[in-house]
């Protein structure tokens, strides 16, 4: 990991991600400060960019170019990068309140977020219209928008707003409904788009050259335009204007009048404007506060007043992070100085452009591209980062030569988690050198391995034993505490066993008292919250001090005789199902070496939070003979595992395996775990099928997982519901990847081939 080489001295938490600290992160990652950690909090992984979000509504950019992606910007700045929505302050303990989490303590504290729409002061229109902000959300509301456009439910669109936001989106929103409709064979004639402006008029802020060019463009677009009279309410299907109740009927409404800041704001006991804006002096701090700066929408400038757009909040970011460092230096802040009269590009919808600075207005299609230059370049700084000291070059390969795959050397940064875990061959080499105490009451030990120990204790159940312990995965205490408790009750859940209690590693890097005790605090919170969700007792642990972050759980679990699964028990015919996809190993390396985008690490970290519980219940409810937990070995290595133990092959269906986003990139770019070299000695026993459309995913099946899903057979009568069951579960991955056949005496690998199966492209695996 890219983190402090030190101990934390303090603690700097970010809240949001916008236009000013996605530059705050940036200038550290440049020149860190020793001693000093960052955390962002942002409900946006991949915060868009304001200049281009109209661009991206019309059609002329796709989300990644609109879009900065905070993964690897994080890692580049050594932040911990927490996704969760901020709530409120506890500024007496200095503590973030999060809506999922355990409170974030700071030093200091910067915030930067997003306004909202203002629709509480108009009656109906929280209710009825479409809020543009926050522009996250939106995305997905104009999605369902388009979508019902293009099944003909809506036919007209009104947009609530004169300013210049509002007049760019609603021609980006009638340039892209057009286009679409008519793409799909309908009659794009038919929309109609509305704008209504209120008292202010059309771009009111900006010089009357600028504000006629853009009426004859709405007039040429066929935008009716409605001016002089505020919305006084939002009823289903229409808009009320002024006193009188004019009443204008359309499908959809959207809304960009005047933001409001966070509802949280104002509850802090932060100085507040009389509107709720976050009050700062002229070096962006809060007003009565040491350790609170802020900049954007949510800020209430107090030297002078200042529009609130992204123009504002990109010239506020060097001044922010230079005011940051000065306060935790002990040095002089800055002045933040506004422009006085900044430069204004509006597009069109289409590659035209109109431009205003001084008075002086300039349109045309050269404008656009000189906005897109613009902005592209702004993009380019925070989404093509500067190479990292610690980044290796990745192994070269040609994917085609699965022969060549053994060759992949470990990457100069390790993985944390199974990616981890000591190789399978050197395990078997120590184990097979041991010869434990015997002990009549052991029913399942080292002489014949599986995923967890079992001792007869004399009553109706069976005793059942695992331990697990890696070092972190991810900079997030609280959610790596979940994905260890996960990881170790696996093992217990592929037994058929019920967990009943369990004890803590835990090792923590040094540090201040205050600073070990808060991330001792959230990891054990994230795991007992999934330990008492198992109904598992801590009953206790041990702590001590180590290089890196650690945790593990020994755990003990309880099976009734006859209930009891293991690896040996895979029957020919039975169906093989896998309930969560493959790829973690490969995605976090991705993410350790700023590669791999935000929203894939993320899902990935949002399946090893899934709990195995209630998909070993209904696979034992569907008649499972074998069952594992897919973990550090990868697919086939515990695969093998079972067919070893069971006396049979497998024949996979290597496209039917579920694989997390963005794996298959990660495995273009060859990035692999650092275990993946050993896990590759397995392949000996896999005969491959020849096909090249199969390749791409091969290295995916020794990607060692944490906190990976369960692998059972299940009888092939039971396979169809068995799976619709897992899915209605919330296993939305669960599939059927293969089945079990009789073993072929084969032991040398061969080229695979068609096994006259009805499930076709299958690679037959045997011991």
């Amino acid at each position: 990991m890219r983190g402090a080489t030190g101990p934390v001295v303090k603690d700097v938490v970010l809240v949001g991600a916008g236009h000013a600290h996605v530059q705050v992160l940036r200038r550290f990652g440049m020149r860190p400060l020793e001693g000093v950690r960052l955390t962002l909090i942002t409900r946006e992984l991949h915060t868009p960019y304001s200049g281009m979000l109209p661009g991206l509504i019309a059609g002329h950019y796709a989300f990644d170019e609109a879009h900065i992606d905070t993964g690897p910007l994080a890692r580049f700045a050594a932040a911990r990068l927490y996704p969760d929505e901020v709530v409120g302050l506890d500024l007496a303990r200095r503590h973030v309140l999060c809506r999922h989490r355990p409170p974030v303590p700071y030093d200091l504290l910067s915030i930067n977020i997003g306004s909202r729409p203002n629709t509480g002061d108009v009656p109906g229109a929280e209710a009825h219209a479409i809020p543009v902000k926050p522009i996250d959300g939106f995305l997905a509301r104009f999605a369902a928008l388009k979508a019902r456009v293009l099944a003909g439910r809506s036919r007209h669109v009104l947009l609530v707003g004169g300013g210049a936001g509002g007049v760019e989106l609603l021609l980006s929103v009638e340039r892209r409904l057009r286009r679409e409709l008519a793409a799909a064979g309908g009659d794009d004639a038919a929309l109609r788009f509305t704008l209504v402006t209120g008292i202010d008029g059309l771009l009111p802020r900006f010089p009357g050259a600028f504000r006629r060019r853009f009426a004859s463009v709405l007039s040429a677009r066929r935008i009716a335009v409605h001016e002089g009279m505020d919305v006084t309410a939002v009823e289903a299907g229409a808009v009320v204007l002024g006193e009188g109740g004019t009443r204008l009927a359309a499908d959809e409404i959207l809304w960009t009048t005047e933001a409001a800041p966070a509802r949280w704001i104002a509850e802090t006991g932060l100085a507040v404007d009389a509107r709720g804006f976050l009050r700062v002096d002229a070096t962006l701090r809060a007003i009565g506060r040491e350790d609170v700066f802020a900049a954007g929408d949510t800020i209430a400038f107090d030297p002078a007043s200042i529009p609130r757009s992204g123009v504002y909040s990109v010239r506020a970011g060097p001044v922010l992070a230079d005011n940051i460092r000065a306060a935790l230096a002990g040095g002089r802040l800055r002045r933040y100085r506004p422009q006085r009269d900044a430069l204004s590009i509006v597009g069109t919808g289409e590659p035209y452009a109109i431009a205003t600075r001084n008075g002086i207005t300039v349109a045309g299609a050269w404008v656009w591209r000189w906005k897109d230059r613009i902005d592209r370049r702004f993009m380019r700084r925070f989404n093509d980062l500067p190479e990292m000291a610690e980044r290796a070059a990745g192994p070269a390969l040609p994917l085609a030569d699965t022969e060549a795959l053994r060759e992949i050397p470990a990457i100069a940064m390790r993985c944390g988690g199974c990616g981890a875990k000591i190789g399978p061959t050197v395990l078997a080499r120590v184990l097979e050198a041991l010869e434990p105490a015997p002990n009549p009451d052991v029913l399942v030990g080292l002489d014949a391995p599986d995923d967890a120990a079992v001792v007869d204790t004399g009553g109706p159940r069976l005793a059942v034993h695992s331990v697990d312990h890696f070092r972190a995965i991810i900079d997030d205490p609280f959610r790596f505490g979940m994905i260890a408790a996960n990881h170790a009750l696996g093992d217990l859940y592929a037994m058929g066993a019920e967990p009943h209690t369990a004890l803590a590693i835990a090792t923590l890097p040094y540090g201040r008292e205050a600073k070990v005790e808060a991330d001792l605090a959230a990891m054990m919170a994230g795991a007992n919250a999934v330990l008492r969700e198992a109904a598992c007792a801590l009953v206790g642990g041990h702590t001590s001090e180590g290089a890196e972050l650690a945790l593990g759980f020994a755990v003990n679990g309880l099976v009734a005789r006859d209930r009891m699964l293991r690896k040996g028990g895979l029957r020919p015919g039975d169906a093989l199902v896998l309930t969560k996809p493959i790829g973690t190993g490969a995605l976090l390396a991705g993410q350790m070496r700023g590669v791999a985008r935000a929203r894939w690490v993320e899902a990935a970290i949002a399946q090893m939070c899934v709990s195995n519980r209630r998909a070993a219940a209904l696979l034992a409810a569907h008649g499972a003979t074998a069952m594992t937990d897919v973990t550090g070995f990868g697919l086939l290595g515990h695969l093998l595992e079972m067919t070893r133990a069971s006396g049979v092959d497998a024949h996979l269906v290597i496209e039917r395996i579920p694989v997390l986003e963005g794996a298959r990139e990660m495995v273009a770019r060859r990035v692999f775990s650092s275990l993946q070299p050993q896990n590759l000695r397995l392949r000996r026993a896999v005969r491959e099928l020849a096909a090249a459309e199969v390749l791409p995913l091969y290295p995916l099946l020794f990607d060692p997982q944490t906190a990976g899903g369960l692998l059972a057979g299940v009888p092939a009568d039971s396979a169809e519901s068995c799976v619709a069951a897992l899915r209605a579960a919330g296993y939305g991955c669960a599939a059927v990847i293969g089945r079990v056949a009789a073993r072929s005496g084969a032991i040398e690998p061969v080229v695979l081939r068609d096994c006259g199966d009805p499930l076709k492209g299958l690679g037959a695996v045997s011991a």
